[in-house]
């Protein structure tokens, strides 16, 4: 069977032009997929001798892996892949003798590497390794990207005549960029060769996501690994920054900002805790309760924002040392972590802009209020109740029935005008107390305060809409029961479906006597109903509206669009093969075998990246999750039958937390702490990894 072997060579090595090591060491993993097919992805080259002064290779290989993520240890052990030389004479040339007839260096391997008959140190090298694959490597100027390999030890066959795909990548960096399999229905920007050749339609046949996600989990781990490799196999200690100047000023900085920021979050929790604690006490306790059935939306808000300011410092630590190691773990517990400070930041800074508005333009606020509610009970609900009485759009109704709903609906908006009055004092106040929450605990608890706010101030609305409703459903309820009485039908409510029956004259009589004036009288409950349904269906859509700006700012995730703004290149989603270079073997006859006749080709591997759509969809699709098609319809349907519309929408909060305890001082700290550690990760997140690697080393030699 023909072998295929592809290499994931990062750029550095691909592009190298030094000949001052002769030979030096490759690492990094085999990913053996079947016995024909073998991907090496190279981490990094280094030279025998900065090994030599380390410990044992075995120790050092077995400690790397420690610090890798759990899956890939198991897939693929991170190993010595084999050996890596210039090949070159003494003159800058490869030796005449070096090469076959078909170019492909076979009598090279006997010439100048011997890896047939290896001693020395690269011998026990071999032995020490974690891998029964070995791969030689060469560097050749005349070829493309100044390497190729020599031949591979592939168990235990010799193999020089096989297809190569050689594959050049960026090494990922925290903060810079990483590969990820993840697709969005992103188009396809693959530049395809005129001829592709038939193993690579054959790779992409096989599912090339379950083969490529070991692949690309090794290259998001090349980083870590080659840091690892180097701190274990040179004993250094843990690298300190250079002390300069302007590392000094951004370390003061960080401190004091992150000083500020734990006191003013101290400050927040005390406040919490205050709260917490009056309402646990008997005689607070019949206020909370009432509190939280007249302003419920305020309250759940309330805790959303006090567990996301009790949190915060512990969400923002790294709990799990294994994610640094994998570029694109450690991209994703980053986002992760700074989600809910950048919610809440975003949140406060539009209650204080909000806040901010209210306070210094709280009577013009009072006024305009002032005549909306006037405008809206005179011209709206008054005059509407006066039409609705005498003769609305030429609809002729019952006079009797459209007076009496008319005066108690005019008599109940009357009443509340005047409980109005007596509270118009208050509207002052309570525009300052929506400028307040807004400032000190953002603008969702304000905007929630001002749903709750219309609910109270619209009661006498909602009571005249659920009077009417009552009576309408109940007409219509006794009209279809009616009608089922003169078609011989019953429901049957255990089987939900109609059964036959056969009803006496006596009831079909009665049934009769009771269907005309429901028939009649239904006009006139009906413009009735519709009025106030359309009425408490606005003031309820108000209040959805701002419900519904509540949850866009928790849902939005800001911390990924402010990253997305500087740098795109941290949001990959799929990777595509930009083919550089692809031929067969030019002295290879078309008689030739499959085996004799190889095909190599260059490609170097491009990402697709999120748009701000893609980003924000998943989070939105999250929020909209409680909402669907049938419930609308289901609504709708409910409005012609007299049922009542929901005044909520029910999109997603976050989850409430546990309340948390502890002492200020320690919760201080934890604040303090949490900042000054995020700044050290988020400035260099190969010195997080470096603080690792000594407690890994310590638990392996216990």
């Amino acid at each position: 069977m023909k072998r295929q072997c592809r290499i994931w060579l990062p750029k550095p090595l691909s592009s190298t032009d030094d000949d001052s090591t002769p030979h030096s060491l490759l690492f990094g993993w085999f990913v053996s997929h079947s016995s024909s097919c073998l991907d090496v992805v190279v981490a990094f080259i280094t030279d025998e001798v900065s090994l030599s002064r380390g410990s044992s290779l075995q120790e050092i290989l077995s400690e790397t892996n420690e610090m890798m993520p759990l899956t890939l240890p198991d897939k693929a052990a991170f190993t010595l892949l084999g050996c890596y030389d210039t090949c070159l004479s003494a003159n800058g040339n490869a030796p005449k003798n070096a090469t076959d007839e078909d170019g492909s260096y076979g009598s090279l391997c006997r010439y100048s590497c011997g890896c047939h008959k290896v001693d020395g140190l690269l011998e026990e090298f071999r032995k020490d390794s974690l891998s029964s694959h070995w791969i030689h490597m060469v560097h050749d100027s005349s070829r493309e990207r100044g390497i190729r390999m020599h031949h591979i030890h592939w168990n235990e066959d010799v193999v020089s005549q096989c297809d190569v795909h050689v594959i050049v990548y960026d090494t990922p960096v925290f903060g810079s960029h990483h590969f990820s399999l993840s697709f969005w229905n992103a188009s396809p920007q693959t530049k395809a060769p005129l001829q592709k050749p038939n193993w690579v339609n054959d790779l992409h046949k096989r599912q090339p996501l379950i083969e490529m996600e070991t692949v690309i989990l090794s290259i998001n781990c090349a980083a870590s690994a080659e840091i690892a490799y180097k701190k274990l196999s040179t004993q250094l200690e843990t690298s300190s920054r250079k002390s300069s100047v302007t590392y000094l000023i951004s370390t003061l900085a960080w401190w004091l900002l992150a000083t500020l920021l734990s006191s003013l979050s101290s400050l927040y929790y005390s406040l919490l805790q205050l709260i917490y604690v009056l309402s646990s006490f008997p005689i607070f306790s019949w206020g909370r309760i009432a509190s939280k059935r007249l302003l419920k939306n305020t309250w759940i808000n309330f805790r959303v924002r006090s567990c996301q300011i009790l949190y915060w410092p512990t969400l923002l630590q790294e709990n799990d040392t294994r994610s640094i190691s994998c570029v694109e773990d450690a991209e994703k517990a980053s986002l992760q972590r700074h989600s809910t400070w950048s919610a809440m930041a975003v949140d406060l800074v539009l209650g204080n802009l909000v806040g901010l508005g209210l306070l210094f333009n709280t009577g013009s606020v009072c006024s305009w209020l002032f005549h909306f509610a006037k405008e809206f009970t005179n011209d709206i609900l008054r005059s509407g109740c006066v039409w609705l009485m005498g003769v609305p759009a030429g609809f002729k109704l019952n006079t009797e029935l459209a007076g009496v709903l008319g005066m108690v609906s005019l008599n109940v908006i009357q009443i509340w005008s005047t409980l109005w009055i007596f509270m118009a004092s208050f509207i002052f106040y309570l525009i300052r107390a929506v400028a307040v929450l807004g400032i000190t605990f953002g603008a969702t608890v304000s905007a929630a305060f001002v749903i709750d706010v219309i609910t109270f101030a619209t009661l006498h609305v909602t009571a005249l809409h659920w009077a009417i409703t009552l009576v309408y459903s109940h007409q219509i309820q006794a009209l279809a029961a009616l009608w089922r009485l003169f078609r011989g039908r019953k429901m049957n409510p255990l089987r939900q479906r109609l059964d036959s029956y056969g009803y006496t004259v006596k009831q079909h009589v009665v049934g009769s006597l009771l269907f005309t004036p429901l028939l009649l009288l239904l006009p006139t409950t009906s413009v009735f109903y519709i009025f106030f349904t359309i009425t408490s269906t606005t003031i309820n859509s108000v209040c959805m509206l701002i419900e519904f700006a509540i949850s866009i700012v928790h849902a939005t995730p800001y911390a990924e669009i402010m990253i997305w703004l500087v740098r795109r290149q941290r949001f990959p989603c799929g990777v595509w093969f930009e083919i550089e270079h692809y031929k067969k073997n030019i002295l290879s006859s078309s008689n030739d075998s499959p085996e004799k006749n190889p095909f190599r080709m260059v490609s170097n591997l491009r990402s697709n990246f999120l748009s701000i759509g893609q980003i924000l969809l998943p989070h939105y699709t999250t929020m909209f999750s409680g909402i669907s098609a049938s419930s609308l319809t289901t609504s709708a349907r409910g409005v012609l039958s007299g049922k009542r519309m929901p005044s909520k929408l029910g999109l997603d909060l976050p989850p409430p937390r546990p309340w948390m305890h502890m002492p200020l001082r320690q919760y201080w700290i934890l604040c303090h702490g949490s900042i000054i550690s995020s700044s050290e990760k988020g400035s260099n997140h190969d010195l997080s990894l470096e603080k690792e690697l000594p407690k890994a080393s310590q638990s392996s030699s216990s």
